[in-house]
């Protein structure tokens, strides 16, 4: 039997919890070809809501075309560009025969090679960049997207994934402006852009020194609800022939503070041990399944901190909130008042704290567990 929960990958259909106001916010902004800059912490579910909200959008007409381009492995302007255009002439033809007419005919520039690249029958083909050469320009692979749009008579979205990986590039202001000046006159075509880096797509997108500041719709990701997340996991342990009363589904939203990866681990590990229906003891033993099971990569978190660092951490889990006052300096050894704005920097570059405009937390719930009991 397989699981009913689902984590690490993304959720689908009877999978994919609820979260209609963000899925039609989105909906609504590919309808108006509106482009969408979606923020949110690591595994909040990104990933799953842009795949159910361009699901809905191609269900509505065969003209609507959804794009998608992975960034995670992009770490050169050329290799951007190569998956770029690889993306838009795999999405917009069907056949091999098209795909090879539509490189020909858009990009006959770069000289492109062909080659069917698994058993699967997945195709691509490549082409010589030298992003160097001053005398080359990528206007054609840029404006891809609206050039195939306007001839094929389709509204296209374009979701790029690991989006702040263009920050890394070896120019990426220049590169970002040349984005920008290209993407901002499409107007048969959207941009999707979202990323694993919180921060780094906070700073692309909202500091008005960058060229993609006020670029789109900035759509911040919250958590799921306790109430949307107690009758998806009562649901979920029905289906499958268990049960869960809808105090301990809440029980498990709670101890893992809603967040969606873990709820939905948490949910599965608990779904595991249950053989009729489950139990608060049931969940606790998952739960410490679970903090053990993750034990030695906290560890290997710890070793990589400050003692400055690591003492913040815990002032955090503690709740604590007067971070320069001399009372919390001298429980958690912070130093200086003036060295908590450096530790807060530090450790929010390193994705463990989120700094919001009225509170500091810890971005791993299960870590913040085992720091207040086991470290």
């Amino acid at each position: 039997m397989e699981t009913p929960f689902v984590f690490g990958k993304i959720a689908s259909d009877v999978e994919f919890t609820d979260r209609q106001y963000e899925t039609q916010h989105l909906l609504n902004n590919f309808n108006a070809i509106v482009n969408t800059v979606l923020i949110s912490p690591r595994r909040w579910g990104k990933s799953s809501l842009v795949s159910k909200s361009t699901e809905l959008y191609c269900a509505q007409s065969r003209d609507n075309v959804v794009v998608f381009v992975d960034l995670f492995n992009c770490r050169s302007e050329a290799k951007f560009y190569q998956e770029f255009a690889n993306a838009v002439i795999s999405a917009t033809n069907s056949a091999f025969n098209d795909f090879v007419a539509s490189a020909l005919k858009y990009l006959s520039r770069f000289a492109p090679s062909f080659s069917v690249s698994d058993p699967a029958g997945t195709y691509e083909f490549s082409f010589g960049i030298d992003v160097k050469d001053k005398k080359m320009t990528f206007d054609e692979i840029l404006d891809l997207p609206q050039i195939i749009a306007k001839d094929k008579g389709l509204k296209i979205v374009v979701c790029i994934d690991e989006f702040q990986t263009i920050k890394e590039y070896d120019d990426p202001m220049g590169f970002q402006r040349t984005l920008r000046a290209h993407w901002q006159k499409h107007s048969d075509v959207s941009y999707c852009l979202y990323g694993s880096k919180r921060n780094m797509m906070i700073d692309l997108f909202s500091d008005p020194k960058n060229p993609f500041y006020k670029f789109g719709d900035m759509i911040f990701l919250q958590k799921i609800a306790k109430q949307e997340w107690i009758p998806f996991i009562v649901g979920r342990f029905h289906d499958t022939g268990k049960q869960i009363p809808e105090d301990i589904a809440a029980y498990i939203a709670d101890i893992a503070e809603n967040h969606p990866y873990y709820v939905q681990q948490l949910s599965q590990l608990a779904w595991f041990r249950t053989s009729g229906i489950c139990t608060k003891d049931i969940v606790d033993s998952a739960f410490e399944g679970l903090e053990a099971q993750l034990g030695l990569v906290f560890s290997l978190i710890i070793d990589s901190l400050t003692p400055t660092q690591i003492g913040f951490l815990q002032a955090v889990a503690n709740g604590e909130t007067s971070f320069t006052s001399q009372e919390v300096l001298n429980k958690y050894k912070l130093g200086s008042s003036a060295n908590v704005k450096n530790i807060k920097n530090a450790l929010e570059k390193k994705e463990l704290i989120d700094i919001l405009p009225d509170s500091i937390t810890l971005q791993d719930p299960v870590f913040k567990h085992w720091l207040l009991t086991k470290y």
